[in-house]
């Protein structure tokens, strides 16, 4: 078992427990990552049941292999946002609950070489998918300076954007950028200097930024997360845990869309028809955070949410 995919699994027994899991049903884990929630899930299943766990990166799958060789779990090493297309090679068109663990795992930012932190030095990477063609240095040294701006406020709320894109712009006109300590002191470079010193490490939101657009990290959550609730069986659950406003906003927009009264209801029925009640509920109005024993054993915690929704049994 490869011993450097070291995770701490953030929310573990909250959003398992937010699944309801019984033994005999067929769960998804759309984040394998370090198997930590797929682990949990595992134990809980007769051989009646059975976890289907995805993870795009090579390494979370040959870490896990051994791991559930004899639990009935299947690795699926493909993107989340296949699920419903890998799950029909399978044969499977319900399940009873869905997990997904958002965000960069321990071991790809505390993996120099991934790219993925302003704290190493590294070339420009931060793909999850190593097969992939599109990379951070591409984005950096290709992608124009419009579209730099865009994604660094779109995705960053980075309200620099457009200095640091133009220093950017102004380093790779005369050289390549190749590494994340270059981009780091372009970053740096394109923020005021009493800005620097309040909100943590100044290329922080740069370097989310780039790393959401090198994976399409929203646009597969979304896809993601509309196929899964079509697959969701009735009393059925999916839980989602984000680590950042971005993810949750989309989150808690797709959940409340689902779970709420269509726009066009008319005014002043008595009893609202069953055809026209949503298909789901909310189990979380707010969501769920790590207590204070977590937050003071993982400082990776602070910022994660969990919510979760239901499929109503009509």
């Amino acid at each position: 078992m490869t011993k450097e995919f070291v995770h701490q699994t953030v929310l573990l027994h909250e959003a398992v427990a937010g699944l309801q899991v019984r033994p005999n049903g067929e769960y998804v884990d759309c984040t394998l990552g370090g198997g930590g929630h797929s682990n949990l899930i595992a134990q809980q299943l007769s051989a009646e049941g059975h976890l289907y766990a995805f993870d795009q990166d090579e390494t979370a799958i040959e870490f896990n292999q051994q791991r559930f060789e004899n639990l009935p779990v299947t690795l699926i090493p493909a993107n989340f946002r296949e699920i419903k297309q890998q799950l029909a090679v399978l044969k499977i068109s319900q399940v009873d609950g869905i997990l997904y663990d958002l965000g960069v795992s321990s071991p790809q930012f505390d993996d120099a070489q991934r790219g993925f932190s302003y704290r190493f030095d590294a070339p420009l990477d931060m793909r999850m998918d190593q097969s992939q063609q599109l990379t951070a240095r591409i984005i950096v040294n290709e992608w124009p300076y419009e579209k730099l701006i865009k994604i660094f406020w779109r995705y960053g709320e980075e309200k620099y954007a457009k200095s640091i894109a133009r220093h950017i712009e102004k380093a790779r006109a005369v050289a390549p950028i190749e590494t994340t300590t270059q981009l780091v002191e372009l970053i740096k470079a394109g923020i005021p200097a009493r800005a620097r010193r309040t909100g943590g490490h100044p290329a922080k939101r740069v370097f989310q930024a780039i790393r959401i657009a090198v994976n399409d990290e929203l646009g597969a959550l979304e896809d993601s997360l509309s196929q899964a609730l079509e697959l969701l069986a009735p009393n059925g659950r999916i839980c989602v845990i984000t680590f950042q406003s971005l993810e949750d906003r989309l989150v808690k927009a797709m959940f409340k869309e689902k779970s709420s009264l269509p726009d066009d209801l008319p005014a002043g029925l008595p009893v609202i028809p069953a055809d026209m009640q949503p298909d789901y509920r909310l189990i979380t109005h707010k969501p769920i955070v790590p207590n204070q024993i977590e937050l003071e054993q993982n400082h990776r915690a602070h910022s994660a949410r969990l919510r979760i929704i239901e499929r109503k049994n009509k």
